[in-house]
């Protein structure tokens, strides 16, 4: 179960305070893969941060009894100064994952990002696809119940989007995704129902189909 209870969230901005979301109450469909879409500035980032643990509302709650992951591919919580190892470590550290296990997924990690020899070097030297890699494969590594997934399927080449879809693929017979992503495609290949955030606020829909008409509706066509 994943409940938005009284959810406020805002921010400054030069012009004035932005607020994304004011006392929204929804209750997340269980079991269910699901795809969050809405315009730029929306508010879908923020809400897998604030679903994710990383990012906080200005009142409110999310009231959960699932192991949530923090947002894949997100990369800014690494510690610049520390090897992509000694991240990891750390990391698995927070979840109390030690010994065997922890060596375990040091070894999953390493192969998933295929960094080579910059997973022993200082994550400030990393360009932001090696930093990607990186972080996608340590969310990927650690058992979770729900992955948040936000637009990390459109870093990297060609072969790296595959790995991405392969391993989500598989993570599905046993976990759900939360999925923010441009990519109509990938949505409706990996989400069952959807969630629109709009002028009309969050919007929950029996099907990823649905919130994707409303969607586009929305988006300004090409000239």
């Amino acid at each position: 179960m994943i409940e938005l209870r009284n959810l406020t969230k805002s921010f400054r901005t030069p012009a004035g305070r932005k607020v994304l979301f004011h006392n929204v109450n929804a209750v997340f469909p269980e079991g269910k893969n699901i795809g969050i879409l809405g315009r730029n500035g929306a508010g879908k980032s923020t809400l897998l941060k604030i679903m994710g643990g990383i990012d906080y509302p200005d009142s409110g709650q999310v009231i959960t009894d699932q192991r949530i992951s923090w947002p894949m591919g997100l990369s800014g919580g690494f510690q610049g100064s520390m090897t992509g190892r000694e991240n990891t470590a750390f990391i698995c550290g927070i979840h109390g994952i030690w010994g065997r296990a922890k060596h375990k997924i040091l070894d999953r990690v390493q192969d998933f990002a295929e960094i080579g020899d910059y997973f022993d070097a200082p994550v400030k030297n990393y360009s932001s696809g090696m930093r990607s890699r990186l972080a996608f494969g340590l969310s990927i590594s650690v058992d979770f119940d729900y992955y948040l997934v936000d637009e990390v399927m459109s870093v990297g080449d060609a072969h790296f989007k595959h790995k991405c879809e392969q391993v989500i693929a598989e993570k599905r017979k046993t976990s759900n995704f939360i999925i923010v992503a441009h990519s109509m495609a990938t949505l409706k290949k990996n989400c069952d129902v959807g969630i629109y955030l709009g002028p009309g606020g969050l919007q929950i829909f029996d099907t990823v189909e649905q919130a994707i008409t409303l969607y586009q509706q929305g988006v300004p066509k090409p000239k």
